[in-house]
């Protein structure tokens, strides 16, 4: 409606309409309820899923991808614009400019060394000769991302509907398991998740904020789903 109404209002103002239809709808129609992304909160049904996606036989530029999303969290959109001047392997630090942030903020991502070896591993699958930009490039051409639902139909195509898992529930999986089995503090997590965090006097922290904690809990975490993946191990509790 409001997409219909901006159409209208200059329809009305080049002279091509006599009247704005929309202004007669409001209240009339009902939003659409607000829903949450699908995400396995559960320990053991996350493992099955952990195994379901390392199991993955497909192009390795999609198995990669399958790999990384529970062990970094991103937005969909950040993973699969990725590209490799962005990260540094040897530190095991993925640094997102602000451009590519839904809060426009640059963001770092710890990478914890499960997440280095998918990415060497993915890497070690280019020619010599690649000078692509993007991690995780298109099936057809290298200038461009892969397509942005072809992780979402992969996990489609394995079994997975939409009220198991989706690509943003990875973070919701993140940000209750890292809080409730693993014990990090809430803060510590939503500042990993790039969400809106401010200091005790109400400034936004920067994207080096408790980087040392963060990357203590970025290698934690991929332990644990390790654990889950390969033993099912449900309850460990970090002190």
């Amino acid at each position: 409606m409001q997409n219909c109404g901006q159409v209208m209002r200059y329809a009305v103002a080049t002279d091509r309409a006599e009247r704005n239809p929309v202004a007669d709808l409001r209240g009339a129609l009902v939003p659409a309820p607000e829903t949450n992304h699908a995400a396995a909160v559960d320990p053991v049904q996350l493992g099955g899923l952990l195994r379901a996606l390392h199991a993955y036989t497909g192009t390795p530029v999609v198995r990669a991808a399958l790999q990384l999303m529970p062990l970094v969290f991103v937005r969909p959109g950040e993973l699969r614009a990725a590209e490799w001047a962005e990260i540094d392997l040897d530190a095991g630090l993925w640094s997102i400019p602000a451009n590519r942030m839904k809060m426009r903020q640059p963001h770092i991502v710890p990478l914890a060394s499960q997440a280095v070896a998918v990415l060497k591993t993915l890497k070690a699958t280019f020619p010599t000769d690649y000078t692509g930009a993007y991690v995780f490039p298109g099936l057809r051409t290298d200038t461009r991302p892969m397509s942005e639902v072809a992780v979402l139909a992969t996990l489609r195509s394995m079994g997975f509907d939409k009220d198991t898992v989706t690509r943003h529930g990875f973070r919701a999986t993140a940000r209750t398991l890292l809080d409730e089995v693993l014990g990090f503090r809430p803060d510590i997590i939503e500042h990993q998740l790039a969400h809106a965090v401010k200091d005790p006097n109400g400034q936004a922290y920067n994207r080096t904020t408790h980087l040392v904690e963060r990357t203590r809990m970025m290698q934690e975490w991929a332990d644990y789903l390790d654990r889950l993946r390969i033993g099912n191990v449900v309850n460990l509790r970090v002190a």
